[in-house]
């Protein structure tokens, strides 16, 4: 490890950035986030592992304090989906963050920026990443700047529309940006080469052009994805589709707003792939994955329900919102997300939770769970008739009627995975947060992988019955997670309390 030991990472609510701090954690540096609202990264499970600096780059006075003592600063914000005035904005915040760094005593900066040619008619997009490099480096703070293309990985803004492209629609009509040449980097890939840069000699003031292993096209890239997926889909070219136009699509058929999705897709014109050497001198140890080994990782986090970071988490924050339902669809997940404040510990909500289930019931509705058990049992599926191992004991790998406990620990949460027969897989998740003596937060999360146009048309058709069951479900936990907490304070024995 270098000299470099306080770490300052802005944009740590954001894709990158998410992933980037537990990973700096993890080789020891002391870090430091800097975040407009300290319950950005309340929910976060590096929260307690990390300092936290409140403020906002273009207030002077924040910004300043939150540098101050720290030997590397990564620069990791951007503006995408402000509005027009995008490009002047980013570069007017890497200015006065260049200099607010000099005056700190920064010694190093790292920024990721995007691939293209710089002589070239690049998007305003990509030409808006290259010029906040340079005025990053304008204040006079050694600056490393990495340039990189699609990132494959899920939650990638990039990599999500073609993803939901693919899954949504049988066949595209494409414009002729498919034939345009790429260099996509896995994720993993990309954090290798961001954390390296703190202690490999000779990469300050060095643009870096980094990449995955073989050049292809998005038409490539689409068909390949596709056939990871088990999908077979058409691809229509066309002469004529604007960007414009093309925005609009992807704003309708996936969940990215035309105001970020107009400008990636106009630098989609642009080939992007790197054109020297430098990343494999500086960084020899770093043996990128070619495209369809990053897409193996994507499919496998796909299917196992990992959710990290998304482009969604820099925008807006789900953890502070009262409102009692919330659908979002983000890393290839749709996430139907229920909170609901409960007067009782987290102990006895956890209760609850895990008495779930067997023949104590799901709470509300058992005859749809028993319907839904005998048309799973009619499809060849386990239906309802495993019931549980133990009335009240749950460990991980459990059989639970239609589930499965894939992972669960003790007051916090519970995780649980379908064995039903379904066009993806599905998933129901407790988890549990004390927030005061007696008062707790419960967030129940129905999520569902979907395969292809089935499993959307699957998801949206039931969508009313999952509603009505998951919504019950909430609240008959936090009924009877309060008339335990009440019998415990009377103390009345637990089989006195009885049952709905």
């Amino acid at each position: 490890m270098g000299g470099s030991r306080n770490i300052l990472v802005t944009g740590a609510t954001g894709y990158i950035g998410g992933r980037l701090v537990p990973r700096l954690i993890e080789e020891g540096y002391s870090v430091r986030v800097f975040v407009r609202s300290r319950s950005r990264i309340a929910s976060r499970p590096w929260a307690g592992q990390v300092k936290v600096s409140v403020g906002d780059v273009r207030d002077t006075r924040t910004l300043q304090e939150a540098l101050q003592g720290t030997d590397t600063a990564y620069y990791l914000i951007h503006s995408m989906g402000s509005g027009p005035g995008f490009r002047e904005l980013d570069i007017e915040l890497a200015r006065s963050f260049g200099h607010a760094a000099k005056e700190a005593g920064v010694r190093q900066i790292i920024y990721l920026g995007g691939l293209g040619e710089p002589d070239g008619e690049l998007s305003a997009h990509l030409r808006s990443r290259q010029e906040s490099g340079q005025a990053l480096r304008e204040g006079g703070v050694h600056v490393t700047e990495f340039r990189a293309a699609v990132i494959v990985g899920t939650g990638s803004v990039s990599f999500e529309i073609i993803r939901h492209l693919v899954e949504r629609l049988p066949v595209m009509v494409c414009p002729k940006w498919i034939y345009s040449r790429i260099q996509p980097i896995a994720i993993d890939d990309l954090l290798d080469y961001l954390v390296a840069a703190l202690s490999v000699p000779g990469n300050k003031d060095r643009v870096i052009e980094i990449g995955g292993r073989g050049v292809t096209t998005y038409r490539d890239l689409i068909l390949r994805y596709a056939k990871a997926r088990g999908l077979k889909r058409l691809l229509l070219s066309v002469p004529v589709l604007t960007p414009r136009l093309s925005s609009y699509w992807v704003h309708w058929m996936t969940p990215i707003h035309a105001s970020i999705a107009a400008p990636l897709i106009e630098g989609l014109r642009n080939d992007v792939v790197v054109t020297d050497g430098l990343a494999r001198t500086l960084f020899p140890h770093i043996v990128p994955k070619d495209y369809d080994s990053a897409i193996e990782e994507v499919t496998r986090a796909l299917d196992e329900g990992r959710v990290e970071t998304s482009w969604r988490d820099a925008v807006g924050s789900a953890l502070e919102s009262h409102e009692l339902v919330q659908l979002d669809s983000r890393n290839g997940l749709i996430v139907e997300r229920r909170r609901v404040h409960i007067a009782a510990s987290a102990t006895n909500v956890y209760g609850i939770c895990t008495g779930i289930g067997g023949k104590r019931g799901w709470y509300f509705g058992n005859w749809a769970w028993r319907l839904r058990g005998m048309i799973d049992l009619m499809l060849g599926g386990v239906g309802l008739r495993r019931g549980r191992r133990h009335p009240d004991d749950l460990r991980v790998g459990d059989a639970l009627d239609l589930w499965r406990v894939e992972a669960l620990e003790t007051d916090r949460f519970l995780r649980l995975r379908s064995e039903m027969k379904l066009p993806g897989n599905a998933w129901l998740q407790f988890d549990i947060r004390e927030v005061q003596e007696g008062i707790t937060i419960l967030e129940q999360k129905a999520v569902f992988s979907p395969t292809g146009l089935a499993g959307l048309l699957y998801w949206y058709s039931l969508y009313p019955i999952h509603g009505w069951i998951f919504e019950g479900l909430i609240k008959a936990i936090a009924k009877r997670a309060e008339r335990a907490d009440a019998a415990q304070e009377a103390q009345i024995p637990e089989y006195q309390i009885g049952d709905d």
